[in-house]
């Protein structure tokens, strides 16, 4: 089961040591090593799908908590062991050996499954998005179990999350976003901001402030080694205004899930069920290629399709369900008393 954890650390940050520590006895691990690549891989591929959230998928493979720890130790002390050489209290502190392969595998994922998965929602879009409706679906219920015990606040919460996120993936993308680098600098922090919350999709956020097809062109230019200057300045403010949003926004995140643990998953659980709206499989596109609409339940047709979709949903959130029982008890951060459940 995923964890009800409390990313915490403890009271000597140079000893913080999950329980399944890859650094814990200093010797290489190579097999944890090409799974943590391999679990950064399905995110990278995630994140270049507008309506699918890497966070999401973290919370599936049981590392949302843990992931979000690493990265809030990016801060004054991770410096103050660096500054005072040392090494080896930085390397636990900051958990780099497991974040580092997760990027590794981000990198990869994104690199290349955009391709794979651009190919899968233009050809098999209804399967496609039938499967990650399926993986948020179940997904969504882990988290539920996570919110105990269910009082009206965190039910009201989960609403409030629900309808915000339903809002957001309702929302047009700007036709004339503004122009400069500052603008390109606050896209990479709302993008990456929304890429570590379940349910928030990065790229759609991306769609909607109007750079989505800018950011993902520089990086197809990257590919094909055919960057410009400008290219080049444009990803740098943007990889810039990434890493500024993502240490900030995790440290505020990991304050949340320190105190309010119940209440912030409340509110997470609510924006993964609002943003399944977004990835309904039954849709018809809109004229000129403007997009799709989704179908009603009335205005579906129950023929051999229908089923093999319904289908495809049903096992993806199946393997959600397998994958939480096998993974249960691993990525474990141990707990310090929670401080506040009033929320």
């Amino acid at each position: 089961m995923i964890q009800s954890v409390n990313p915490v650390e403890q009271d000597d940050p140079t000893k913080f040591n999950p329980a399944s520590s890859d650094d814990a006895d200093g010797h290489l691990i190579p097999t944890r090593d090409l799974i943590q690549i391999a679990r950064g891989i399905l995110m990278g591929g995630a994140d270049v799908i507008p309506g699918v959230s890497g966070g999401t998928v973290a919370l599936i493979l049981g590392i949302y908590t843990r992931l979000v720890t690493a990265i809030s130790h990016w801060d004054a002390t991770l410096l103050g062991h660096l500054v005072h050489r040392r090494w080896r209290a930085a390397w636990v502190y900051a958990d780099l050996r497991w974040l580092s392969a997760l990027l590794f595998g981000i990198a990869i994922g994104v690199a290349l499954m955009g391709s794979t998965m651009h190919d899968l929602l233009e050809q098999q879009r209804q399967f496609t998005l039938a499967a990650f409706f399926g993986l948020i679906a179940a997904s969504s219920v882990l988290v539920a179990r996570m919110i105990h015990p269910f009082r009206p606040v965190r039910v009201a919460l989960i609403i409030a999350g629900g309808i915000l996120a339903y809002w957001l993936v309702q929302m047009p993308g700007l036709q004339q976003p503004p122009s400069g680098l500052p603008y390109v600098f606050l896209c990479g922090v709302i993008a990456i901001c929304a890429m570590i919350l379940p349910g928030i999709s990065g790229s759609f956020m991306l769609l909607i402030l109007g750079k989505y097809e800018d950011i993902t062109g520089i990086v197809k230019d990257a590919l094909q080694l055919e960057v410009s200057g400008e290219g080049l300045v444009t990803a740098f403010f943007f990889a810039t205004g990434c890493v500024v949003g993502l240490v900030s926004f995790s440290h505020f995140l990991r304050w949340l899930l320190s105190r309010h643990q119940p209440a912030t998953m409340s509110v997470l659980c609510g924006f993964m069920i609002g943003s399944l709206n977004r990835i309904w499989p039954f849709q018809r596109s809109l004229p000129g290629g403007e997009g799709y609409e989704n179908l009603s339940p009335g205005e579906i047709n129950v023929d051999g399709r229908f089923w093999a979709t319904l289908l495809i949903a049903v096992i993806a959130a199946g393997l959600v369900f397998l994958l939480d029982w096998a993974t249960a008890g691993h990525e474990h951060v141990p707990l310090e008393p929670e401080r506040d459940q009033s929320s």
